[in-house]
């Protein structure tokens, strides 16, 4: 590990006797973007924390572009925040804002004009610094965070979540915009999110965490198509997951003849609802919900094995609350499991 970037090595962190991470290792080359993917509570904001100086871990180490790092304070790691909350300064201008570390570094004038207005038009707000933070749009504060994060030059920059407080429109542009900034100013990116388009579409790696562990790491499109273990594939969209009892497909609440040869090496089988065909198949259920999403139609089937969930095209025959269904959950469609 000592040829990389960044580099946590068994790195173990706790709040007073609760162990939130445990032994705790992966690496990022320099330049590279990697994801901490995984639902609240998983350990991935706590592993940021660890790495930006914020907290001291209980075991292992942290290094930095060779050095190590693990008790150095928090302004002497080359390390760049963006937090969630955007914490702009309220009574100071863009400019103000975005000069704040470089002042406190003790940077000239000249200088300070020269990095914050280019800092300023690498986020697309040349024409803002006069501008308080509350006469900006929300994806405008973002801006101004990521642009007094850059400022300052860091060997490495982590992201808490920065575009969980924008809407949908907002959020795709912010995407467009971190992603073409990492790639023209080459910097090393750490980006936690439980937002799974969010990994998929900027890391070059994406690490799953489940309960501060790392329960899968890998190329986006290896996590999003071949999930090693039931919580990856739930939390990828194979929504319709059911271990293997017996050659049957078990769920919480019983068991469903697959109709196939089940795979000697599966564990578990797991769907994406665009893969359940409904209205035809060895399978009979109940239709408990519809939900007309726009292009698709959405519905929850109860099932002797638990809740089965189908998206069909919009144009497809309808099938009403109430009705029972029948459907299919074919081998073509299944992520092969062997990991429960």
């Amino acid at each position: 590990m000592s040829d990389d970037f960044l580099a946590l090595d068994r790195l173990t962190l706790a709040y007073g006797g609760s162990v939130a991470v445990e032994d705790l290792s992966f690496a990022l080359a320099k330049g590279e973007l990697v994801a901490l993917l995984g639902p609240s509570g998983c350990g991935k904001t706590t592993t940021m924390r660890a790495i930006a100086g914020l907290m001291t871990p209980r075991g292992g180490t942290i290094r930095l572009g060779g050095r190590d790092i693990t008790r150095v304070p928090a302004n002497r790691r080359g390390v760049g925040l963006v937090f969630q909350s955007y914490a702009l300064f309220p009574h100071l201008t863009v400019f103000e804002n975005v000069a704040f570390g470089l002042r406190l570094r003790g940077a000239g004038r000249a200088e300070v004009e020269r990095r914050v207005t280019a800092a300023l038009a690498n986020v697309g707000l040349a024409g803002f610094a006069t501008r308080l933070p509350r006469a900006l749009s929300g994806g405008q504060q973002q801006r101004v965070a990521l642009a007094r994060s850059i400022v300052v030059e860091p060997e490495l920059l982590l992201l808490d979540e920065p575009l969980s407080n924008l809407d949908a429109r907002l959020r795709l542009e912010m995407r467009s915009e971190l992603s073409r900034l990492q790639r023209e100013l080459g910097i090393t990116m750490v980006y936690v999110t439980h937002d799974q388009a969010e990994a998929l579409a900027l890391a070059d790696r994406v690490i799953v965490m489940r309960a501060g562990r790392i329960e899968q790491m890998g190329p986006p499109d290896a996590i999003y198509e071949a999930p090693t273990s039931a919580f990856v594939a739930r939390f990828m969209g194979f929504e319709n997951t059911f271990s293997i009892s017996d050659g049957h497909l078990a769920g919480p609440s019983g068991a469903l003849a697959p109709g196939f040869a089940v795979p000697p090496v599966a564990r578990a089988l797991g769907w994406r609802p665009q893969a359940v065909v409904i209205g035809q198949g060895p399978h009979e259920g109940r239709v408990a919900g519809v939900s007309y999403l726009g292009q698709t139609v959405e519905y929850l089937i109860d099932t002797p094995a638990g809740p089965v969930k189908a998206e069909m095209p919009a144009g497809a025959p309808r099938h009403p609350a109430g009705q029972p269904v029948r459907f299919d959950l074919p081998l073509s469609g299944a992520c092969v499991l062997e990991r429960e």
